[in-house]
């Protein structure tokens, strides 16, 4: 289905990759890895022929239709959500403006009955309600809001919603999971699993390629290596790889020993028939001086030491306009306190993080921070660089050491290589580094503040596997508070003692499960069933009763006919209530003007008054329905 060879990309002096070849059959899943900066992002562009190789060529079969889901958006601003979806040349949107066409033009016919037909052929007629499908599971539901009044992670998923309408043989996807929430990426993974389509894609999300993909390609040393299998069995051949890498290098050191000797020992011998073994020797020297990407060492920070008050929360609620997104949360922080915070887009996580650090105030309660407390922030947007900085004056901006365990100190260059920055790269200016690069460095500029209270909003987004495993390590071993908000389960798995869940089935309490991300999840779906059950029996029960009073000739408390007309409008006015509610609450969220929060609070106010009556009406009628 794609065939790439011999593919070469360089940037100046810095090359990327070289002599790529590789294949892609129909039905394969693909995923790519490799360290932020190798090129991975350029590698997809140059398949999907938006950016030229230097060499090789890329070669898909013969009328393979491809999509592409890019890190830099290229959206028309000025265009609605829903109108941005039929913006494109997939064949059933080409369907569907050549359909208008024909009626525009009065055609008749066989003209009339072509475009007739290839709306057939392309499912063109469901369209749209393919596309409030996709749309409602990203939780976009206002699709009449202008392209440019969106956040950046609403257009995220606009874009992602485009390409899977577009439904293309051959799919490419750059972090499809960043900016969805974990319903968001559950929804997707079960979406990309079940489609026949060919995939080829990168990211970060750990679990995503542990049940999605069933090969993985490395870019390592600006070559490929191939691992068929899922993540789990990447991991094991990688270390293996890696293993037999390092032996290869140490016999080729021990070579280059007794080459070296011989060349030494024996200079009167130089002559024609040892030119070879003198050649053979400049290739063993190479092989021995080529230096292995070595993963990181371990290493253990001493934070700043904690007194025994942390940080209280006091009842403490925050709300916008009318809708409240908590109240009521009570907390005392402990030492060494591991807290996930979970929730849809637009539930308040971030706003509660900014509770946690000072930086905003509550509506009511209130926020005791201790004396010691020295907060490490990551936040989504990433550090400011003065980009003529060079990656080390970056770190030194902010110190020189770090203390570790034991008494030794850490200098902010031995840092950079921990983190995966080599000695080759701290002399380099910031404006060369890549996305990636440049969060990964924001993170260390916090992790040298030497912090006892660690706030991460999203710090896995745009980070590589390798950096990330670096991070988890470091994190596994911090003796402060950790507050981490991420969409990344395999991340909140490793690193957190419970879990926050903000706005859970509309609630304004914040839930706490004890226990890490997948076991929130577990117990989560048991507390489902069982309240299915619970009403599968209580309607049972229902029906049983209302059986016995119909045998008894008992019907004074059956609907009428107007209460059963009611109940069957009531059934149909709730969803769009709900539907209206939750529009208004994206759209609060983007709305920076006062008085449009008040006159939107109050709207969301009284819609929120019909729906409770609404459904407790419903609630009456149901009971008594047969």
């Amino acid at each position: 289905m794609l065939s790439v060879e011999g593919l070469g990309k360089s940037y100046g002096e810095r090359l990327l990759f070289e002599g790529l070849t590789f294949g892609i059959q129909q039905g394969e899943r693909v995923a790519l890895v490799a360290r932020n900066g190798s090129g991975k992002s350029t590698l997809l562009r140059a398949v999907c022929g938006q950016e030229p190789a230097d060499d090789g060529r890329v070669v898909f079969a013969s009328g393979v239709r491809h999509g592409h889901l890019k890190q830099e958006l290229e959206l028309l601003s000025d265009a609605s959500i829903l109108d941005t979806l039929y913006i494109g040349d997939s064949p059933t949107v080409q369907a569907m403006r050549e359909y208008e066409r024909a009626l525009a033009q009065g055609a008749e016919g066989e003209a009339l009955q072509k475009a007739y037909d290839a709306m057939d052929a392309h499912e063109a007629w469901n369209f749209e309600a393919r596309a409030r499908e996709i749309l409602g599971q990203l939780h976009l539901h206002q699709l009449d809001r202008p392209m440019s009044t969106l956040s950046g992670g609403e257009k995220r998923r606009v874009a992602l919603a485009q390409v899977l309408l577009e439904a293309p043989d051959f799919l490419v996807l750059d972090e499809p999971t960043n900016h969805l929430d974990l319903d968001m990426i559950a929804w997707l993974e079960q979406r990309l699993s079940s489609m026949g389509t060919t995939l080829f894609m990168v990211t970060h999300d750990r679990y995503f390629l542990e049940n999605v993909c069933d090969r993985i390609l490395e870019l390592d040393d600006h070559g490929l290596h191939s691992y068929q299998g899922n993540f789990g069995y990447f991991l094991e051949k990688r270390a293996e790889r890696r293993a037999n890498a390092q032996a290869v290098q140490e016999r080729a050191h021990a070579h280059m020993k007794r080459e070296l000797e011989w060349v030494r020992a024996t200079p009167s011998a130089r002559t024609t028939k040892s030119k070879s073994r003198l050649d053979r020797f400049e290739d063993v020297k190479a092989a021995a001086a080529k230096r292995l990407q070595e993963d990181p060492m371990h290493i253990t920070v001493v934070p700043e030491r904690l007194g025994n008050k942390v940080v209280e929360l006091h009842k403490v609620k925050r709300a916008f306009g009318e809708r409240v997104l908590f109240e009521g949360l009570h907390h005392h922080f402990k030492k060494g306190e591991r807290i996930g915070i979970v929730g849809r887009n637009g539930t308040g996580k971030s706003t509660l993080l900014q509770l946690i650090l000072g930086a905003d105030d509550p509506d009511a309660g209130k926020v005791v921070v201790g004396e010691t407390v020295v907060f490490g922030h990551y936040n989504q947007e990433g550090g400011s660089f003065d980009e003529n900085w060079k990656v080390i004056d970056a770190v030194r901006d902010i110190a020189d050491w770090i203390p570790i365990k034991g008494g030794a100190k850490l200098t902010a260059a031995q840092l950079l290589e921990r983190f995966l920055f080599p000695h080759s790269m701290h002399h380099q200016y910031l404006k060369l580094l890549s996305g990636g690069e440049r969060k990964r460095l924001h993170l260390l500029r916090i992790l040298m503040q030497n912090p006892n209270f660690l706030v991460l909003d999203e710090p896995t987004n745009d980070l590589d596997i390798f950096t990330l495993s670096v991070l988890e390590e470091f994190l596994m071993d911090f003796s402060g508070c950790l507050v981490v908000v991420s969409h990344d389960r395999y991340f909140m798995d490793k690193l957190v003692d419970h879990v926050w869940v903000l706005g859970e089935d509309g609630a304004t309490e914040v839930r706490d499960y004890p226990g890490n991300y997948s076991q929130y999840r577990a117990q989560r779906k048991e507390e489902q069933r069982q309240a299915q059950a619970l009403k599968k029996s209580r309607q049972e029960e229902a029906t049983s009763i209302s059986g016995n009073v119909a045998i008894k000739g008992d019907y004074s408390k059956r609907l009428s006919y107007k209460e059963k007309m009611e109940f069957d409008q009531l059934e149909k006015d709730l969803p769009l209530l709900e539907k209206k509610r939750d529009e208004l609450s994206t759209q609060i969220q983007g709305e920076q003007d006062h008085e449009k929060l008040l006159a939107m609070g109050a709207e969301l106010g009284r819609i929120a008054q019909t729906l409770d009556e609404a459904e407790m009406r419903w609630l009456e009628l149901s009971e008594r329905a047969s």
